[in-house]
Protein backbone atom coordinates (compact mmCIF):
# COMPACT_ATOMS: atom_id res chain seq x y z
CA UNK A 1 0.00 0.00 0.00
CA UNK A 2 1.22 3.47 -0.71
CA UNK A 3 2.26 5.67 2.21
CA UNK A 4 -0.42 8.30 1.55
CA UNK A 5 -3.21 5.73 1.75
CA UNK A 6 -1.73 4.21 4.93
CA UNK A 7 -1.50 7.65 6.47
CA UNK A 8 -5.14 8.40 5.67
CA UNK A 9 -6.21 5.04 7.13
CA UNK A 10 -4.23 5.81 10.30
CA UNK A 11 -5.92 9.21 10.68
CA UNK A 12 -9.33 7.61 10.10
CA UNK A 13 -8.70 4.93 12.72
CA UNK A 14 -7.56 7.43 15.36
CA UNK A 15 -10.42 9.78 14.49
CA UNK A 16 -12.91 6.92 14.87
CA UNK A 17 -11.64 6.11 18.37
CA UNK A 18 -11.62 9.82 19.19
CA UNK A 19 -15.29 10.23 18.24
CA UNK A 20 -16.24 7.08 20.17
CA UNK A 21 -14.50 8.47 23.24
CA UNK A 22 -16.23 11.86 22.90
CA UNK A 23 -19.56 10.02 22.85
CA UNK A 24 -18.59 7.94 25.88
CA UNK A 25 -17.61 11.11 27.73
CA UNK A 26 -21.05 12.56 27.01
CA UNK A 27 -19.56 15.40 24.97
CA UNK A 28 -21.33 14.59 21.70
CA UNK A 29 -24.64 12.88 20.98
CA UNK A 30 -24.85 9.24 20.06
CA UNK A 31 -25.96 8.94 16.43
CA UNK A 32 -28.11 5.96 17.41
CA UNK A 33 -30.10 7.52 20.27
CA UNK A 34 -29.54 11.20 19.43
CA UNK A 35 -28.83 11.73 23.15
CA UNK A 36 -25.80 12.47 25.29
CA UNK A 37 -24.78 9.26 26.99
CA UNK A 38 -21.90 8.97 29.45
CA UNK A 39 -19.96 5.75 30.00
CA UNK A 40 -16.62 6.51 31.62
CA UNK A 41 -15.53 2.86 31.56
CA UNK A 42 -15.97 2.75 27.78
CA UNK A 43 -14.14 6.08 27.47
CA UNK A 44 -11.23 4.73 29.50
CA UNK A 45 -11.06 1.63 27.32
CA UNK A 46 -10.86 3.59 24.07
CA UNK A 47 -8.26 5.93 25.56
CA UNK A 48 -6.24 2.85 26.57
CA UNK A 49 -6.55 1.49 23.02
CA UNK A 50 -5.24 4.77 21.62
CA UNK A 51 -2.36 4.72 24.13
CA UNK A 52 -1.52 1.18 23.02
CA UNK A 53 -1.68 2.19 19.36
CA UNK A 54 0.61 5.14 20.08
CA UNK A 55 3.12 2.88 21.84
CA UNK A 56 3.01 0.13 19.20
CA UNK A 57 3.49 2.57 16.30
CA UNK A 58 6.26 4.60 17.95
CA UNK A 59 9.05 5.13 15.47
CA UNK A 60 6.83 4.14 12.53
CA UNK A 61 4.81 7.35 12.19
CA UNK A 62 5.73 10.53 10.38
CA UNK A 63 5.88 13.77 12.38
CA UNK A 64 2.32 14.83 11.54
CA UNK A 65 0.89 11.43 12.50
CA UNK A 66 2.83 11.44 15.77
CA UNK A 67 1.63 14.93 16.66
CA UNK A 68 -1.95 13.99 15.76
CA UNK A 69 -2.14 10.92 18.00
CA UNK A 70 -0.28 12.73 20.81
CA UNK A 71 -2.76 15.61 20.66
CA UNK A 72 -5.82 13.35 20.50
CA UNK A 73 -4.72 11.20 23.46
CA UNK A 74 -3.75 14.21 25.60
CA UNK A 75 -7.03 16.01 24.87
CA UNK A 76 -9.13 12.92 25.62
CA UNK A 77 -7.27 12.23 28.87
CA UNK A 78 -7.83 15.80 30.08
CA UNK A 79 -11.54 15.56 29.28
CA UNK A 80 -11.75 12.14 30.94
CA UNK A 81 -10.29 13.59 34.15
CA UNK A 82 -12.73 16.50 33.95
CA UNK A 83 -15.73 14.19 33.54
CA UNK A 84 -14.49 11.84 36.28
CA UNK A 85 -14.30 14.77 38.69
CA UNK A 86 -17.86 15.74 37.80
CA UNK A 87 -19.00 12.19 38.61
CA UNK A 88 -17.49 12.33 42.10
CA UNK A 89 -18.66 15.89 42.79
CA UNK A 90 -22.25 15.55 41.58
CA UNK A 91 -24.72 14.05 44.03
CA UNK A 92 -26.44 10.94 42.70
CA UNK A 93 -30.13 11.38 42.00
CA UNK A 94 -32.35 8.35 42.11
Amino acid sequence: MEDDKLSQLFYSLVYSFQMQTWMSLGKIKSPVSDKLEKDLNAAQTTIDILDMLKAKTKGNLNDDESRFIEHVVAELKLNYVEESKKETEEPKTE
